[in-house]
């Protein structure tokens, strides 16, 4: 066994220069597995841990970890299992929070590992009762509308849930899809496909691309997105991988969106469960006046913790699809056929009741059709108010006049379309 030890002093002048700190080590041939540690005073810092391979990237668990393991068949989750190839690898400290007087990170690299890559517990799975896609919102000829969540976490970052329990809540609150987008890695796609079908409920694969300028959801089955690369490199290597890119929570606290574009990506996550916290908001309409018309519109929980007063489909995002497989549910993303949906409370910790009921706004053909909104009233982007009358009004209405909105006389917002 080499066991490698190595003392970084990290201060703010090694933050200043570089956000992600590399420390080589030599994996020679035959190595069946390594290990990984880190040891700092997490009370004055955070640092993010992960790794680079001879070969490429092996994964990232953030500051959820402090330590990881790689073998042939198994990692911790949040890193690609594989035998190590020989040559440099790399563990990858990012520096997040650093105090002025500076911190040491004890780094402990075992070869082979001390213990063995932990292996994923099977969830039971919840029987369904409905789905979102059985309310039947009006669409047009050949299409349904899936209820989804289009920002949810796991073990494979910083949630707490496997995989199989974030889809199990998924399926509880009634969603037809629901993409995981764990951050800066995608160890979990492979095994979505399986989990999905276990649970009765499509999976689709995403990685949130998480910096401390903002953070970008990117969907598809793509392979992993740089994160330490330029944002601009972000969009157009995933629209060139046949991918969708949406920014993440633009308005939101220190996670807002500050990264410099020339070119935006087509998407935005305009409700984010933050905006739960005060729904008179029109911070994120200001914000999505910068935004070229046509932009498609998306909603995420992000959901992380069952203690969250959150769950998946808070809001819900709906689809306009052909089905609900992920192929087809990223065609409609793409072709801009969303809406969102949200309800100020939870019924016994699920989404089901709200999800049925919440008043809708969708885009059928050149008419918006208010649903479950009688008395409510619908905004244009310009603030324009008329008055919703029955169970279902339709309205004729050109795009560049919005994003659309429901509201109440409280003026809280319960739906969104573009």
């Amino acid at each position: 066994m080499s066991v490698i030890r190595e003392r970084i002093r990290v201060t703010p002048e090694l933050q200043n220069d570089d956000r992600y700190h590399e420390v080589p080590f030599e994996v020679p041939p035959g190595t069946p597995s390594i290990e990984v540690s880190i040891d700092f005073d997490g009370s004055v810092a955070g640092i993010d841990l992960g790794c680079e391979g001879a070969a490429g990237w092996r994964g990232w668990s953030g500051g959820a970890r402090t330590d990881y393991v790689i073998e042939a068949d198994a990692a911790t989750p949040g890193y690609l299992p594989g035998a190590p190839e020989p040559g440099i690898w790399k563990v990858v400290l990012g520096l997040h929070r650093v105090p002025a007087a500076g911190v040491d990170v004890d780094v402990t690299i075992s070869l082979p590992a001390t213990r063995p890559a932990p292996r994923p517990e099977a969830v039971p799975t919840v029987a369904r009762t409905v789905r979102g896609s059985d309310r039947g919102l009006p669409a047009e000829p050949g299409l349904t509308w899936f209820a989804g969540d289009f920002h949810g976490h796991t073990v494979h970052s910083d949630g707490r849930l496997p995989i199989g329990g974030l889809a199990a809540l998924g399926v509880a609150s009634g969603l037809d899809f629901l993409a995981v987008t764990d951050h800066n890695t995608v160890s979990h796609h492979a095994h979505l496909a399986a989990e999905g079908a276990a649970h009765g409920i499509t999976l689709l694969p995403g990685q949130e691309v998480t910096t401390h300028l903002g953070h970008a959801n990117a969907f598809g089955d793509i392979g992993w997105i740089d994160f330490r690369r330029p944002a601009q490199e972000w969009v157009d290597e995933v629209e060139r991988r046949g991918g969708i890119l949406s920014i993440n929570h633009p308005i939101s606290g220190d996670c807002s969106w500050v990264h410099r574009l020339d070119r935006r990506p087509a998407a935005v996550e305009l409700w984010h469960s933050t905006w739960y916290l005060e729904l008179i908001s029109t911070a994120p309409f200001a914000w999505f006046r910068t935004w070229p018309q046509g932009a498609t519109l998306l909603g995420g929980s992000d959901f992380h913790l069952p203690e969250e007063p959150q769950r998946p489909g808070t809001p819900t995002t709906w689809v306009a699809a052909e089905d609900d497989s992920a192929e087809a549910i990223l065609e409609g993303v793409r072709l801009g056929r969303t809406a969102v949906t949200g309800a100020a409370e939870l019924v016994d910790g699920v989404g089901v009741p709200q999800l049925m009921a919440a008043p809708a706004l969708v885009r059928v053909g050149d008419e918006l059709v208010a649903v479950d909104a009688d008395g409510l009233i619908l905004v244009d982007g310009a603030g324009r108010r008329r008055m919703v009358r029955g169970a279902r009004a339709g309205f004729t209405l050109d795009r560049a006049d919005g994003p659309f909105h429901l509201a109440d006389s409280d003026r809280r917002i319960l739906a969104l379309s573009a």
